[in-house]
């Protein structure tokens, strides 16, 4: 058995994202499946060391994970030529300047969207990188999940016909802190620290938009701050000076229209935490983020307007579930694979730092949309 053994520097992963999707369901599982198969006699193996500020909250993760390296000193590690992959999880404000020490240093880089605080510097990264020739690539995990991928075939097998619109529901009611502890960490509401709906959601929406449906072309955008205070890890009260929500409409090639509502203060009565309704000529599709149903053409109701009567029309039992057909994993765990195959044999990976500038460049002009209040065009990069 041949075996390629890659170190990776794990940066920022004591955070809740960086331990549960990228250590504790990627890199772990990966490790406990016997590494990422090639083929019958070879395989990669990921020999990761975890990399942070706070030393006791390292030692914790070690043995929750099993990973039996860590460090606080990132310096002396990009040093270390055992270590050809740099991670990185951290708060946005941290992760440009940390990028390019990884790529001077000769290492590939994998990290967490959005890539910088602005489009500017996400681009700068990106060409850092191509030019210090490490591979790179950023985190868009939505792709791989089962609802998305059935949605991708969908398309593919010609189902919708020409695709009209996508209409996406985002979000669930984050509690203030006042009497319900917060479920997400106060530092997302709060501008100074990177935080904001527009910020992170908007970089989902546009490699989820560019890869299934079309190019972005046009955007509009309103935020919105609808809780003005909440309280932190602390239990001290804190002004909420981030948006906690985004209504954003995207034109995208092909004539389509995309409306996105996202919201940490809206009470769910969907399937999912995310849906996404596709319509088209010939069928429609509404996926969560695994299960994804359908109606064709052929099987569409005729309503007929009426509010004085009960409506006749079971609307809802008028849709088929998409069956599985194909066996899915841990989608940040799919992505991971993909990077890890892509250092070491040269495998395809198209999700570069520059497709991740697109997503910051999107957030950045719904911001200013959002101060505009007006229209704006999404040049290319």
């Amino acid at each position: 058995m041949k075996t390629h053994t890659v170190g990776i520097i794990m940066n920022g992963v004591t955070g809740r994202m960086g331990t549960n999707q990228h250590l504790m369901r990627s890199i772990v599982e990966i490790i406990k499946q016997g590494g990422v198969h090639l083929g019958p006699n070879e395989t990669i193996m990921p020999d990761p060391i975890l990399v942070g500020r706070n030393e006791n909250k390292l030692k914790k993760l070690c043995k929750q994970s099993g990973v039996e390296k860590y460090t606080t000193d990132l310096d002396s590690v990009l040093k270390d030529p055992s270590y050809t992959i740099y991670f990185d999880a951290q708060t946005t404000g941290r992760r440009a300047d940390a990028v390019k020490k990884a790529a001077e240093a000769g290492k590939h880089v994998y990290c967490e969207k959005p890539t910088a605080v602005n489009a500017k510097v996400a681009l700068e990264i990106a060409d850092f990188c191509e030019k210090a020739g490490v591979k790179n690539g950023v985190v868009q995990d939505k792709l791989w999940l089962p609802g998305m991928m059935k949605l991708q075939r969908l398309k593919e097998q010609g189902f919708f016909g020409k695709i009209l619109s996508v209409r996406g529901e985002f979000g669930y009611w984050v509690f203030e802190g006042h009497n319900i502890p917060a479920q997400r960490p106060s530092w997302n509401y709060r501008k100074e620290d990177d935080g904001g709906m527009i910020v992170d959601m908007l970089c989902h929406w546009r490699y989820v938009l560019d890869n299934l449906f079309g190019e972005v072309k046009a955007v509009s955008c309103l935020g919105a701050t609808h809780i003005p205070e909440r309280i932190d890890e602390d239990g001290k009260p804190y002004k909420c000076t981030a948006d906690d929500a985004a209504y954003a409409t995207f034109e995208l090639e092909g004539d389509i229209i995309a409306h996105f509502n996202s919201s940490w203060v809206t009470r769910v009565d969907r399937d999912d935490l995310l849906t996404l309704h596709v319509d088209g000529t010939h069928g429609s599709a509404v996926a969560g983020l695994r299960g994804c149903k359908i109606q064709h053409y052929g099987s569409t109701p005729k309503p007929i307007w009426n509010p004085d009567i009960d409506q006749p029309i079971d609307f809802r039992g008028g849709w088929q579930e998409v069956p599985e057909q194909e066996s899915y994993d841990n989608a940040f765990k799919v992505q991971w694979e993909m990077f890890l195959k892509h250092v070491v044999v040269d495998a395809p990976f198209r999700w570069s730092l520059r497709e991740g500038a697109k997503g910051v460049q999107l957030a950045e002009l719904g911001l200013e949309s959002w101060a505009k209040r007006q229209w704006l065009k999404v040049p290319k990069l």
